[in-house]
């Protein structure tokens, strides 16, 4: 039976220096791509038996993309200028396939609680667009009913990215619902934040394949120290 909700993982194919480039400058190209690659394993385990249909969005689109989740996985090219128009087309391809509610999350919070998904996709039962906040000021994830254009002109990767989408949306006269607030993976601090949730078995579902690589850094293997406060 064809599912009607999606769910998109917008992600990067995951090369060296193209990758959590943030955190980067702190533990090292290659570090942060194995941290990124550990990130879209646990996603792609998590996420490939559930009941909503997982999609994959990659860039960039000549990427062998497919070779970095598991055999038989839908992966879709993102097209478009820019993160927003990607975004947006993204929504317009889903749901001109058929999928009568889409949700898009990235792959920056891959701690995000099973219940968050829940709630965006009941949500859209009353409205329009669902947000997922995210501490630095943008969302990790947006759910529609509908593939409105709640991205032209909205200046991705900056603290008032949430803000301003949420502005243009009510002005559309869209109703929107914000889930609760979480943070991203992007620097050094925010991936102490999450080996202490792992530390603490505080994540269900569990991260396994991020858990294990974090183990190998806290033991000191060549030479990585990640603070934990």
């Amino acid at each position: 039976m064809f599912a009607r909700v999606a769910l998109a993982i917008m992600a990067r194919y995951p090369a060296a220096g193209t990758v959590k480039t943030r955190l980067a400058r702190v533990i090292g190209a290659d570090r942060a791509c194995a941290l990124y690659r550990a990130f879209l394993r646990d996603l792609d385990e998590r996420f490939t038996s559930g009941r909503r249909a997982v999609i994959w969005a990659f860039h960039p689109p000549d990427s062998d993309f497919a070779a970095c989740v598991k055999a038989g996985a839908c992966c879709l090219r993102q097209t478009g200028n820019g993160l927003a128009e990607r975004m947006h087309n993204c929504f317009r391809c889903l749901y001109a396939g058929g999928f009568e509610k889409v949700i898009l999350i990235g792959t920056d919070a891959p701690h995000l609680r099973d219940q968050w998904l829940d709630e965006a996709e009941a949500a859209l039962d009353s409205a329009d667009v669902a947000l997922g906040p995210t501490e630095d000021g943008g969302y990790y994830l947006v759910a529609m009913r509908r593939p409105h254009d709640i991205f032209s002109g909205i200046e991705m990767s900056t603290a008032h990215v949430l803000a301003d989408t949420v502005a243009r949306t009510r002005a559309a006269g869209l109703k929107v619902h914000l889930l609760p607030r979480t943070f991203d993976i992007d620097e050094s601090d925010d991936l102490s934040r999450l080996r202490a949730l792992i530390e603490g078995d505080r994540l269900q579902p569990p991260l396994p394949h991020t858990a294990a690589l974090l183990r190998v850094w806290s033991r000191g293997e060549r030479g990585l120290e990640i603070r934990t406060s």
